[in-house]
């Protein structure tokens, strides 16, 4: 949805290992009603297909075609004359794939339990896929009325939709038991809030396929975020304030606080500000503070910005733009961006703004 929401896409490695074996795979199967054109057999590799083959279908619409050898768990994909694309992981098992193109919903896979995990992964994602074009189209005929009430309640509906399916990734997932198709289902998932449950699915996935080189990398990724990770204390940010004085996140211990970093510059900053000022005042009595980290290079705008929006919280900044030490520290690509922490220092949550941001203040102070 834009605006609101995005449609979520598979994330597929890779799985490489040097010390594997290798196992003799056959890919079989039945395509009836087809269309003109052909089949197109690819693998993933760092992402991305790679074109293996083009099958030969048979005039009963029977196929084969046979690997000589899958050395570790693999993705693959079969794209049916262009209109309709059926994910596979393979590894040790034969699998066969059976679609009549008059029926969309009739696409079987049989032998792999890995396929068919990939199977049960895209009837969920479709699922979603409805629900979010349903958004959409309210969403669509919100905004050509100019009806804010209604729009506001779309992205409050559109909050609840994704958190759910988040929900519902890591339930399959869980169901997956051993099986490396969750690898796919990661691409569901955003590391930045997810990292814990991401962190111990790898960990798993390390010990039943050993040396898989996109699940190392996935290992090395994930450590290159720890220290930002969903559960990890705040690393100290000490900058000076409008006046020059030395200011510590630190200081503000014992209490929520949102850190948020913004620039003058920043149309979408100023934007939110009023959300923020909002709700400041309505929880800052309960124990909310904001932490503003400007990355601006003009202390006439920065302190101008701060005067004109009314932003009476503590701010600070070093006038470095994206080169400011708070922003090399927290790995700040883009602004607006906002942590969340509890009174320990620890972070709770990432990227709250807007709804999203009252929605969880809600939550812990009401």
């Amino acid at each position: 949805m834009l605006g609101i929401l995005v449609s979520a896409t598979f994330g597929f490695f890779s799985c490489g290992g040097a010390d594997s074996t290798g196992e003799k795979v056959v890919i079989t199967g039945n395509l009836q009603n087809v269309p003109q054109g052909v089949v197109v057999l690819s693998q993933f590799t760092d992402s991305r297909p790679k074109v293996l083959d083009t099958l030969e279908i048979k005039s009963n619409g029977d196929f084969s075609f046979e690997f000589d050898s899958i050395s570790a768990p693999t993705f693959y994909e079969l794209n049916l004359y262009g209109q309709r694309v059926v994910k596979l992981a393979l590894y040790t098992e034969d699998v066969d794939v059976k679609f009549n193109f008059s029926d969309p919903n009739s696409l079987q896979i049989e032998g792999s339990k890995d396929s068919k995990e990939m199977l049960k992964l895209e009837k969920l994602m479709e699922e979603y896929q409805v629900k979010v074009n349903q958004l959409n189209e309210r969403y669509y005929e919100a905004m050509s009325k100019n009806d804010a009430a209604v729009i506001q309640q779309i992205q409050m509906d559109a909050m609840t939709l994704e958190s759910q399916q988040v929900v519902n990734v890591k339930e399959m997932i869980e169901s997956m038991g051993d099986s490396f198709a969750s690898l796919a289902a990661i691409g569901l998932l955003n590391p930045q809030n997810d990292f814990p449950f991401i962190d111990a699915l790898v960990t798993k996935l390390n010990e039943n396929y050993p040396g898989s080189a996109a699940i190392l990398q996935m290992k090395q990724q994930l450590d290159e975020l720890r220290a930002l990770a969903v559960g990890q204390v705040a690393p100290d940010i000490v900058l000076p304030d409008p006046s020059g004085k030395t200011t510590k996140l630190s200081d503000l211990r014992g209490k929520y606080v949102l850190i948020d970093f913004w620039a003058a510059w920043c149309k979408p900053c100023r934007q939110e500000n009023p959300n923020v000022v909002r709700l400041y005042s309505q929880y800052n009595a309960k124990g909310f503070e904001v932490f503003g980290v400007s990355l601006d290079r003009s202390r006439e705008d920065w302190v101008k910005a701060i005067a004109d929006d009314q932003l009476n919280w503590t701010q600070v900044s070093d006038l470095l733009y994206f080169n400011s030490a708070a922003a090399v520290l927290y790995q700040i690509q883009a602004i607006p961006a906002t942590y969340l922490i509890d009174p320990d220092g620890k972070i709770i949550a990432k990227d709250l703004r807007g709804p999203s941001l009252e929605a969880k203040l809600a939550e812990l102070f009401d």
